[in-house]
């Protein structure tokens, strides 16, 4: 199940003559993309857009709208209150109630006769599933996909719930039954439900916005944000919460940047301990690498099977910087892997990332993902097979759903497995990876789970930063030229030197980019200038910023909106920075400036992010765990961004001093070349020449330098300190 729970939620409001039921708890996650091959006898307004999601419900009996200027003035027009169904491609529940209910021609009929249904891909507009989740959390205390709120026609939202079964059902109202009671109580009680709703507004506007800026940064926040994490550990399995289990990846970088300071053995032991079993367990796709999107248990045994770009693009990163904290080789596997799996199977021909591939295939979920024991047999022999059954626990009898198959997962030490089999742990890992190839060509042969394919610039952002970090630290060319082709490829399509378009998919690239399509991707190229110092990378970086600051940056209290102030068709301009399962657009920034910053040699930019951070500052206190990259920002800003500039003779073609770095783990440390490109783009190179005409690096802090260094020992040493 998906879950979503607001970490300050307030008390549920109660809708005295519409209340009739109990709203349940959210669920959600996925099923397979699938199109009607007949004639269909139903097309609705969804046929013309790009986003899968919406095209499936195309063909629904229900007349739905995408959500734009037509629906919403139909809706004024027509004096009707709006259904907003708001799911995703990837979510189970979403194409359960569509079977059940969107594609019965009774409840159809009662949509389309009493309201104006919209339907939302919250991957498209996570505008949209920001502010009308928040109205779900507040009226049921949770909330998750398919999300369902009832809007007055001034988007007001007046009634919220999650999944809906058509019929009374497992302590559920019937889907038809609150429609009806809907839209009865719409025109026979008119005044109070819009008394309800601009209730409600009013409280989604107080979560949303930001309000009473500190007039200090508090290094005791980021104490209290890793007292609550490590407060969470789970010291039997790792991880941090109970089941539904999810990695925390933002959680972990915080604790790594922690140990960094303190080389606590404790706090160590629950970032590796964690770590290690989310490698092992079954959420992390033993077979082709990558993970799937959370545990439903709290072993990491048994995932919700979909793959999010996201999870991978954060759970990378994760693994290479526990790789260079501990130099532990089994983390920087783990981080090739997924790698590895997202240029095999999410990256496009042009070069930018796919969003997503499904849970389920041939309607069953998980089917392409588990194994029986004979069919492990079958594919590698019985000598082979069983040392592969036993190496990844699968019994005869299954682990998944009684259905005699498992999901594959190491909980045993393979060294351990490797002295029962009377192998040599060498030997044991030889045949393991010649297996899993082997797996992996006989699983293609499966139905695969349908693929999202459309390119989301924000997401993408979050993965060309992992890829180009990834070929950095692992030495890997390949890594790199597949992060340089996917931000080529969304510099191309995605930004016309003005604006950035949120989504393409084919030859369409459409809807106004938001804070975080922006900041994500100045991220991402960030991080691609780090990994090769080309120039290139960093003019795009400080344009595309700079338009940031100019559509989403508040001068007057500081900190971002989340979408720009041309977007018309909001109910509110949120300024929100909480973190969920990606990072918030306003928690990014705040990086990007003070990297940025760093790096030109811009104040400017450094003082909008400690503005940015004195805005937040009070959302923090007591609830750092909800925002666990601001808490990153914040740590960033105190400790300080050092520079190093790296200064070599005319014609040098090698740079002696990244090969020494990129395994140190420096994550309030930037660098830059000297070439007359970043000449013209920082100012923090005036005066920086070599000495002796031997390549030099000068270590900075602002305008206080180290005296400059030409041998790699020596860096070393000036960085040690930092």
């Amino acid at each position: 199940m998906n879950h979503r729970n607001h970490p300050n939620s307030l008390s549920p409001f109660r809708i005295t003559m519409v209340l009739f039921f109990i709203l349940s708890s959210p669920i959600g996650a996925d099923n397979s993309m699938s199109f009607p091959q007949e004639k269909p006898a139903h097309t609705n307004h969804l046929i013309h857009e790009t986003s899968p999601y919406l095209l499936q419900h195309a063909h629904n009996p229900v007349d739905w709208h995408p959500w734009g200027k037509e629906a919403l003035e139909r809706a004024k027009n027509e004096d009707k209150p709006i259904f907003l169904s708001i799911g995703y491609a990837a979510c189970h529940w979403c194409h359960v109630m569509e079977k059940e209910s969107f594609e019965n021609q009774s409840i159809a009929k009662i949509l389309n006769e009493n309201f104006i249904p919209i339907k939302v891909d919250r991957e498209e507009r996570p505008d949209l599933d920001e502010i009308y989740m928040t109205a779900t959390q507040l009226l049921t205390g949770s909330g998750g996909w398919p999300m369902s709120v009832w809007l007055t026609p001034d988007l007001q939202p007046f009634y919220a719930g999650t999944y809906y079964p058509p019929e009374d059902r497992w302590g559920r109202p019937g889907f038809g039954r609150v429609l009806t009671s809907l839209a009865e109580a719409f025109h026979q009680n008119r005044d109070k439900i819009e008394r309800s709703a601009r209730e409600i507004t009013h409280s989604i506007t107080h979560a949303l916005t930001v309000s009473g800026a500190s007039d200090t940064l508090d290094p005791a926040l980021v104490a209290e944000t890793i007292d609550m994490m490590t407060g969470r550990f789970d010291p039997r399995f790792g991880g941090f919460g109970g089941a539904p289990k999810f990695p925390h990846s933002m959680d972990l970088m915080l604790l790594l940047r922690e140990f960094r300071r303190s080389h606590s053995q404790e706090l160590l032991h629950q970032i590796t301990f964690s770590l290690d079993r989310m490698a092992c367990g079954g959420m992390y796709d033993q077979i082709a690498g990558g993970f799937h999107r959370y545990s439903v248990d709290d072993r990491w045994l048994i995932p919700h099977f979909e793959k999010m770009l996201y999870d991978n693009a954060l759970l990378a990163r994760t693994y290479l910087e526990a790789f260079q904290v501990t130099s532990e080789k089994r983390y920087a596997q783990t981080g090739r892997e997924i790698l590895d799996y997202v240029i095999r199977e999410m990256q496009s021909p042009e070069g930018g990332y796919y969003s997503s591939t499904d849970a389920d295939s041939e309607g069953e979920e998980g089917r392409y993902f588990v194994w029986s024991q004979e069919e492990i047999l079958s594919v590698l022999g019985k000598d082979t097979g069983t040392i592969v059954c036993e190496y990844y626990d699968v019994q005869p009898g299954g682990n998944f759903e009684h259905s005699g198959k498992s999901v594959l997962s190491v909980p045993r030490d393979p060294v351990e497995v490797a002295r029962q089999l009377s192998l040599d742990p060498e030997q044991l890992e030889t045949l393991i990876r010649e297996a899993k190839t082997t797996l992996r060509q006989a699983r293609k042969k499966r139905v695969p789970p349908a693929l999202d394919d459309k390119i989301l610039t924000d997401w993408n952002g979050l993965m060309i930063s992992a890829m180009a970090f990834g070929g950095f630290v692992l030495a890997e060319p390949r890594y790199i030229e597949s992060a340089s082709k996917a931000a080529a490829s969304l510099i191309t399509h995605q930004w016309d030197g003005r604006r950035l378009l949120h989504t393409r998919r084919g030859e369409r690239s459409h809807l106004e980019g938001m804070l975080s399509d922006y900041a994500n991707l100045v991220m991402g190229l960030i991080d691609l200038y780090q990994a090769t110092l080309n120039p290139r990378w960093l003019e795009d970086a400080i344009r595309i910023n700079q338009a940031s600051i100019e559509k989403f940056y508040n001068p007057g209290d500081g900190g971002f909106f989340n979408t720009c102030a041309s977007k018309d068709d909001l109910l509110l301009r949120s300024r929100s920075a909480q973190d969920g399962a990606t990072p918030s657009g306003n928690s990014i920034a705040v990086h990007n400036l003070l990297r940025l910053g760093s790096l030109t040699g811009d104040v400017d930019l450094i003082s909008m992010a400690e503005k940015t951070l004195l805005s937040h500052t009070a959302h923090l206190r007591g609830s750092g765990a909800a925002f666990p990259q601001m808490v990153l920002g914040l740590d960033l800003f105190l400790q300080g961004v050092h520079q190093i500039v790296f200064v070599l003779p005319d014609g040098t073609e090698r740079n002696p001093f990244l090969e020494r770095i990129k395994t140190q783990f420096l994550p309030n440390v930037v660098w830059l070349g000297d070439t007359a490109a970043e000449r013209s783009l920082s100012s923090i190179l005036e005066g920086k020449k070599t000495l002796e005409n031997q390549p030099t690096a000068y270590v900075c802090q602002g305008e206080r330098c180290l005296p400059p260094v030409t041998q790699a020992e020596d860096l070393m040493k000036n960085l040690s300190g930092l």
